[in-house]
């Protein structure tokens, strides 16, 4: 039994007194026989609950999905020109009653200068990824054609280009769909692979796991493509330059445990890098757009929640995830990103959204855009991570910021971190539980990956009384946070504490709990997902071993706008390091 704790009404608490908690998980790493009679334990009923809430009073009220203060002059008769007046310069609003492909063509407008000669011709540049527009200028140029990649759908594509008639700057453009996504006509099974059912962060799906073979003595690690189209986890964490120089044997030594790509958005983010795709779908319950984009090395957006739709996924009736875009590039985030918002009926009647805007970075110096720029950092957070080589990469590329635009550093404090990781948690779990237990009352949890079942024992733990008391935290959590936006614009931390995590051979067969790990890669997530609030994950680096390295960018309400631009700026700044992955597909030059 716990003793009684009555929280005071968050607007009467003095954050002058709050102090940092540090997350102390206290948790066995566990694989192969043990981590599955661990797994059989914990099914049985008569394990009793394991959430912390029950013995506390919340004074605020519960909200059961964000709700945000009215964003703008709402008062005013004319809601619309009101917004306009309030947004901030330099900004194209999009029409999300309108047609994708109009969408599409004003973000195109929004992007810099593109110069066709910094294409294929210069093969001696530093490595970069392929974006879009160099995608559709092969396309047009007929460099290459969308049909000597894949299939009917591609030789459409040509046949469009070959009329002179594509449907956007998209069209013929390769996406990896993750497989919680919904994709008519194709099966379910028939996507990108993930952690199964979302409910991890390292990628290892024992279910659907990737073989490795050694190709006639060559020592190559081979990519295995099946329907589910996979990427092997270390495709593409590891970069090159760690490899130069070094014999088989040490090559061996790096990669003898697979390296993690994150979660759950495992393959989408692993497709990217690899270069077999521009861009990808993921969803984003609790980080995993952002998780595996940060340890993969390319850029993912969470929107705001409600600003697209969520139909046709696992968890379309949830309140803490998201659908969104995945790619090796700001500007492919900000086109894919034009082409799927639109907020569904009931989210615009619920939540108010203010209209989606993007940022115009169609001239070279967006110093006027960003010098007047405020951004939080909360330091003891922020550093609260596995290797200081993340906190410090990161915080570098803070200092260029702010040296290259003028962009002023505004300590803040967050309280209550902790309770806000446990909010989450039974939220997700909650939403989770309540749109698999069908199957899994239909018999077909026993098929489930051993760690997808400790977290379904976890969720079934919760009671109703867990999930109002959660939600009860959510508007506390969301009181300091819209506090904290009244003096900063933007919230940065390392997007994951740690970098890439190996995978032990133990682990491949039955998965593995983790629960440090776990913890280190979800420490920055939560908040956006928790409140809803848009944020986005940008390279700035790599550490020791050449894995790569994630700056998080968290955005006031329907500030996509904003996230993006800064993040444009980061990756400016960083990008010049830019370094080839060790299993990286030139699809453009295969020809």
């Amino acid at each position: 039994m716990g003793k009684k704790r009555v929280m005071v009404p968050a607007k009467d608490v003095d954050l002058s007194s709050v102090k940092y908690e540090p997350e102390v998980i206290q948790a066995p790493h566990l694989t192969g026989f043990v981590f599955r009679l661990f797994v059989r334990i914990l099914e049985t009923p008569l394990i009793g609950p394991l959430i912390l809430l029950r013995n506390t009073v919340i004074p605020e009220e519960p909200m059961f999905k964000p709700e945000y203060p009215p964003q703008g002059l709402l008062h005013c008769i004319d809601i619309f020109m009101c917004f306009i007046a309030e947004m901030e310069p330099g900004v194209v609003v999009l029409d999300e009653d309108g047609r994708p492909e109009d969408r599409v063509e004003s973000a195109l407008k929004c992007l810099p200068h593109y110069d066709p000669a910094e294409f294929l011709e210069n093969s001696a540049s530093p490595f970069r990824y392929w974006k879009i527009r160099d995608y559709a200028y092969a396309y047009r140029s007929r460099k290459v054609t969308p049909s000597m990649k894949s299939g009917k759908q591609a030789a459409a594509s040509t046949q469009r280009f070959e009329a002179g008639n594509p449907l956007s700057i998209l069209d013929g453009i390769f996406m990896a769909i993750k497989d919680d996504i919904d994709c008519y006509p194709h099966p379910s099974k028939g996507k990108a692979n993930m952690h199964e059912f979302g409910m991890g962060t390292t990628g290892n799906n024992p279910n659907h796991g990737i073989k490795r073979k050694d190709r006639s003595g060559k020592h190559e690690l081979s990519v295995q493509l099946d329907v589910r189209l996979q990427v092997s986890q270390i495709a593409c964490v590891v970069q090159q330059d760690k490899m130069e120089g070094k014999e088989w044997g040490e090559l061996q030594e790096i990669l003898m445990h697979q390296i993690g790509t994150g979660g759950s958005s495992s393959g989408p983010a692993a497709i990217v890098a690899s270069g077999l795709c521009s861009a990808a779908l993921g969803t984003d319950g609790g980080g995993s757009v952002r998780i595996p984009s940060s340890l993969c090395g390319v850029v993912g957006l969470k929107t705001n929640y409600g600003r697209t739709s969520m139909e046709g996924s696992l968890c379309d009736s949830g309140t803490v995830e998201i659908i969104g875009p995945i790619a090796s590039t700001v500007e492919d985030v900000m086109l894919v990103y034009a082409a799927m918002l639109g907020a569904s009926p009931a989210n615009r009647i619920s939540l108010k959204p203010s209209p989606p805007c993007l940022p115009t970075m169609s001239f070279n110096d967006d110093s006027n855009a960003l010098e007047s720029l405020r951004i939080g950092k909360y330091t003891p957070w922020f550093n609260n991570v596995h290797s200081t080589e993340v906190s410090d990469k990161c915080e570098d590329a803070l200092n260029l910021l702010s040296k290259a635009h003028g962009c002023e550093m505004i300590e803040i404090v967050i309280p209550e971190l902790l309770e806000m990781r446990t909010a989450h948690l039974v939220s997700i779990g909650s939403e989770c539980l309540c749109s698999l237990n069908p199957d899994c009352e239909d018999g077909k949890g026993v098929k489930l990956t051993y760690d997808t079942r400790v977290s379904l024992a976890l969720f079934r733990s919760f009671t109703a009384a867990d999930y109002v008391a959660a939600q009860c935290l959510r508007r506390r959590i969301m009181y300091y946070f819209m506090d904290i936006f009244k003096k900063v614009d933007v919230i940065v931390t390392p997007t994951t504490g740690t970098t890439a995590p190996r995978i032990p051979p133990s682990a491949l067969g039955s998965g593995e709990t983790d629960m440090q790990t776990t913890g280190y890669l979800m420490r920055f997530v939560v908040p956006a997902n928790l409140l809803g609030l848009p944020a986005i994950s940008v390279p700035v680096g790599y550490d020791k071993e050449g894995l790569p390295i994630g700056l998080q960018i968290i955005g006031r309400p329907w500030a996509e706008a904003t996230i993006l631009r800064v993040a444009s700026a980061v990756e400016k700044l960083c990008g010049e390091s830019k370094k080839r992955p060790v299993s990286y597909y030139d699809v453009l030059r295969a020809n």
